[in-house]
């Protein structure tokens, strides 16, 4: 063991994490990472054949655009982001900013997009690319696609600053959406739109995945309900939309993943319409949100939502064998009184299917904001801060976090070659034990108490392995800050 932990530790087993582009052949797929995925959806990988688990928040700067666009995201984000345990970030960026005027792209724009990345980099974070876009874009007042590829045919738009997503069914919006997916020239602008980020981000180490395109949506016809409509929608605009994406993707770049969304209309647990996706670097990305809920409801536990959504959610995947992460989730009103118990079933439900999760948002204030102006996580989102594996080096049988105990359990399979199994651990006063039973070693980075412990373990290959993660009592011995 002392030889492999020397020659995997001389090899960069614990150089800056790996890139999470898929290797060039086949791997043998890893079991789905808890007992309770049932629906075999497969799980994300990196280049060494490792499942992935990203746990991170979205980062995003809606206030600023043009030249000020982007400049609220500083590298704090990033920095807090890892001291707390996450590894991932989703980044808004917009293509009204991009482009804002046709044919001319922002050589500032894509810098700062760049610094931004660099940060990332530096804290260990995985970044996903989003071309975001909340009701189209800036023509109705919104952010997103921009005002010269908006075309409403004149039909009518009424703000409703009460109730924003309410203005996704307004007729001009609905054909704006129409006019993207069928009208040639802005299929072109679209498609080269992603080749300019595919081709400057391509080799960016920060870089895990572009998402083709935030919560889209759709025009409904005369007679059809939302569900019928959502499939329909799905089916006949998305998908030849991401497949066209995909191809222009690929000529600039040829391995990072794909990320495609459903309608937001799979939160009320409606199965997708989409269909297949022609690359096999592709994830499905859903949103997790209740209607009631982003109302300012309280979470109501005898509903079933969060059961109804799983089951949904995991057809199409499974199907069509594609790892989840799902893109954002997170009430506006997370101090309600059962908002305790969502968060923990919640965590619960998306780590039994999902490859990670981004909440919304990594901001500093109020609102949806993780933490407050000094950092410190707001009433029950430091629910989302628990040991995990970001990366394992084999086939995992089981995992599990147990809140009432803080304890956590991995039981995996370690690959026929060396590799290192990755631990986060969020900071903890008392610090975490970390033990492994089996033909292992615990390797690498004890962190302070405020920044959270890195450890990995090295496992003989081919041999079963139980690593067991919990907080050192009051007076217990600390192995890992």
């Amino acid at each position: 063991m002392a030889v492999v932990v020397a020659s995997v530790l001389a090899a960069g087993g614990l150089a800056p994490a790996a890139s999470a582009r898929p290797v060039s052949a086949p791997v043998s797929a890893p079991v789905p990472a808890t007992e309770s995925r049932e629906h075999a959806v497969p799980p994300l990988t990196d280049d060494r054949g490792r499942a992935l688990t990203l746990r991170g928040w979205n980062v995003e700067d809606k206030a600023n655009r043009g030249e000020a666009a982007l400049t609220a995201i500083t590298e704090r984000h990033f920095r807090d982001l890892r001291g707390h345990g996450f590894n991932f970030a989703r980044l808004l960026v917009f293509w009204d900013d991009l482009e804002p005027t046709r044919g001319q792209y922002s050589e500032r724009y894509l810098r700062r997009v760049e610094r931004i990345l660099d940060w990332a980099r530096k804290h260990r974070v995985h970044v996903l690319i989003d071309a975001h876009q909340d009701v189209f874009g800036p023509a109705f007042g919104h952010r997103g696609i921009p005002a010269w590829a908006t075309r409403t045919d004149g039909l009518p738009f009424t703000p409703n600053p009460d109730d924003w997503f309410s203005e996704y069914f307004q007729p001009a919006v609905q054909r704006a959406f129409t006019h993207l997916y069928e009208d040639p020239d802005l299929q072109r602008a679209q498609a080269a739109m992603w080749q300019v980020l595919a081709a400057r981000f391509r080799d960016h180490p920060a870089v895990i995945g572009y998402d083709l395109i935030n919560e889209p949506m759709g025009e409904l016809r005369e007679g059809e309900d939302l569900p019928t409509a959502a499939r329909r929608i799905e089916a006949q605009h998305l998908t030849p939309m991401y497949n066209r994406l995909a191809r222009a993707v690929r000529a600039e770049d040829r391995d990072t993943w794909l990320f495609v969304e459903p309608t937001p209309i799979v939160g009320e647990g409606v199965p997708t319409g989409l269909g297949r996706i022609e690359d096999r670097r592709t994830v499905y990305a859903p949103h997790f949100y209740n209607t009631a809920m982003e109302a300012g409801a309280d979470y109501d536990p005898s509903a079933g939502w969060i059961e109804a959504y799983e089951a949904a959610v995991t057809a199409y995947p499974a199907r069509h064998r594609m790892p989840v992460v799902v893109g954002e989730w997170g009430p506006l009103n997370n101090s309600l009184p059962n908002m305790g118990r969502f968060y923990r079933e919640a965590v619960d439900s998306l780590n039994r299917y999902s490859s990670g999760w981004a909440g919304y948002v990594w901001c500093y204030g109020g609102g949806y904001c993780a933490v407050d102006e000094q950092g410190r996580f707001r009433t029950n989102k430091e629910r989302t801060a628990t040991p995990y594996a970001p990366a394992v080096a084999g086939t995992v049988r089981s995992e599990a976090y147990d809140a009432d105990t803080r304890s956590y359990r991995l039981v995996y399979r370690a690959a026929d070659r060396p590799g290192m199994t990755e631990l986060s651990l969020p900071p903890s006063p008392r610090g975490w034990r970390v033990s492994v039973t089996g033909p292992g070693v615990v390797v690498g980075g004890p962190g302070k108490p405020s920044r959270g412990g890195w450890p990995a373990v090295l496992a003989w290959p081919g041999a079963e392995v139980v690593v067991t993660v919990r907080q050192a009592g009051p007076h217990g011995r600390t192995d890992h800050p």
